[in-house]
């Protein structure tokens, strides 16, 4: 009984210790996002949206790798043009629910707009921020990160915001840029902050458990976590 009180009091002070350690925390990335506060939405949309970019050419195979089933609701954090937004709509029915949602107003409101052309009732915009995706707290079956992770500038506290807003038995989908010299463009080496095997271990060190990995993708990777008690 002892021994049970103990751990659970160790939980509560790692906890807090967490809580004071994500308040500090340091942008690890300044100025990564500035030219999304006021994008021009044409021109992110013609970036992309592109055969080429391996992302836009394996979208269904991403879709169905994410595991939707109507009803459900799930969070495109970082959402962009809206690209997989969309897609998910229909997967989820008109029971589910899709937040697009991304720092910059401009993506949320043209993703929004797109939405109601389509007929997409169940997508709704979410302007978040660089510390809070502003999300419905236990509400999400899936959290979905798509070439955005690396676009973290406080990685721990947006971690703990996605945390927050999952169920129990949620997930969170990362796909990223592979940061190889081998294979990796100059580009990639040089905007891509983190490689895969730190990206795992900052998102377990933020309560997750990495639970999958799909190898369909050879410039991107594609993880499955789910929540650690």
């Amino acid at each position: 009984m002892m021994q049970q009180g103990l751990r659970w009091w160790l939980g509560v002070l790692g906890l807090i210790f967490a809580s004071i350690a994500f308040a500090q925390e340091q942008d690890v990335r300044p100025g990564i996002n500035d030219h999304f506060r006021h994008p021009d939405f044409a021109t992110w949309v013609e970036r992309f949206e592109h055969e080429g970019r391996e992302v836009y050419d394996k979208r269904m195979q991403i879709v169905q790798a994410v595991g939707l089933q109507p009803g459900m609701h799930i969070a495109d954090v970082g959402a962009g043009t809206g690209l997989f937004s969309k897609l998910f709509s229909p997967a989820v029915g008109e029971t589910g629910r899709v937040y697009a949602e991304d720092i910059s107003a401009v993506f949320v409101q043209n993703i929004e707009r797109i939405a109601k052309e389509e007929g997409l009732h169940n997508l709704v915009g979410v302007v978040g921020t660089d510390k809070d995706v502003k999300l419905p707290k236990d509400s999400l079956d899936r959290v979905f990160v798509c070439d955005t992770y690396h676009h973290f500038e406080y990685p721990q506290t947006m971690l703990a915001s996605i945390r927050q807003a999952m169920k129990a038995d949620g997930q969170l989908i990362i796909v990223d840029f592979v940061k190889d010299p081998a294979v990796s463009s100059g580009w990639i080496l040089q905007h891509v902050r983190a490689d895969k095997r730190t990206v795992i271990k900052e998102i377990e060190q933020a309560g997750f458990q990495l639970t999958r990995e799909e190898n369909f993708l050879r410039s991107n990777y594609f993880l499955v976590f789910s929540k650690r008690n």
